[in-house]
């Protein structure tokens, strides 16, 4: 088996897996404590943060994104959504990055559709609620889609040289 170089861009979706798989942990963490934390928790913190002008004017754009993200959440069918989309959205996500890392090629494909429908749903939720973040999110997701599926081409080539061998799974 040869082992390939590796180039900055291997390293880059190394990095970017990566940070995908400890994305996914922290939701996954934020998921669960959420279940505990009463909503009234979340509707004080944000009320202390933005009476305390941690955001800039308390009447200001950030201020009121927050108030109306807490008070969402707040709503019991928004907090049994937030917590549901977190738990699955962190259970996918670190399939997904375990398949990679592991180098399951015939994941990959899935892994893109999977992060496109993601991206979608970002946007989608971005359009109808002016979350500022969901568009960076997005964002990031596409770079990643990206690079996995430049890590999937360059798999395939190598399985398919001479030399390269794939394992019953998948494997290179």
């Amino acid at each position: 088996m040869t082992s390939k170089p590796s180039t900055t861009t291997d390293k880059l979706f190394k990095v970017a897996v990566t940070l995908k798989g400890l994305d996914g942990l922290s939701q996954l963490v934020l998921g669960i404590v959420l279940i505990f934390i009463p909503p009234t928790v979340i509707t004080g913190l944000a009320n202390a943060v933005v009476t305390r002008d941690l955001l800039g004017d308390p009447g200001g754009t950030l201020s009121e994104h927050l108030e109306t993200a807490a008070h969402n959440f707040a709503d019991g069918s928004s907090r049994g959504f937030a917590i549901g989309y977190l738990l699955l959205h962190a259970v996918v996500k670190l399939g997904l990055v375990a398949a990679l890392l592991r180098k399951v090629v015939p994941l990959y494909p899935i892994a893109a559709l999977v992060l496109g429908a993601f991206v979608v749903y970002e946007l989608y939720r971005a359009v109808h609620t002016g979350s500022i973040a969901l568009p960076f999110f997005a964002a990031l997701d596409i770079v990643i889609i990206v690079l996995v599926l430049r890590e999937y081409r360059q798999l395939r080539q190598e399985a398919a040289t001479p030399g390269g061998r794939t394992g019953a799974d998948g494997n290179a």
